[in-house]
């Protein structure tokens, strides 16, 4: 599994990717955290508003900063 954070590295995008990585601690998943800050990369997602969370390619969360537990359950899907 492969997420990605997108962002310009502000203080929500760190945010998101810790809740991301404690979100991947706590399921015990085998997945690679990338944080994304090109905004040419970004914008070929159709993402308009940061931070955003990628999960193999599919955007899942837009725009805000999601708890690990929100993040969890789009990585059991």
């Amino acid at each position: 599994m492969i997420i990605k954070v997108l962002g310009s590295g502000c203080a929500n995008c760190k945010k998101l990717e810790e809740n991301a990585r404690e979100a991947v601690n706590e399921l015990g998943i085998d997945a690679t955290i990338e944080k994304v800050e090109d905004f040419k990369e970004i914008m070929k997602y159709g993402v308009m508003k940061t931070p955003a969370l990628v999960v193999d390619e599919k955007v899942v969360i837009m725009g805000r900063v999601a708890k690990a537990d929100e993040i969890k359950k789009h990585l059991n899907k």
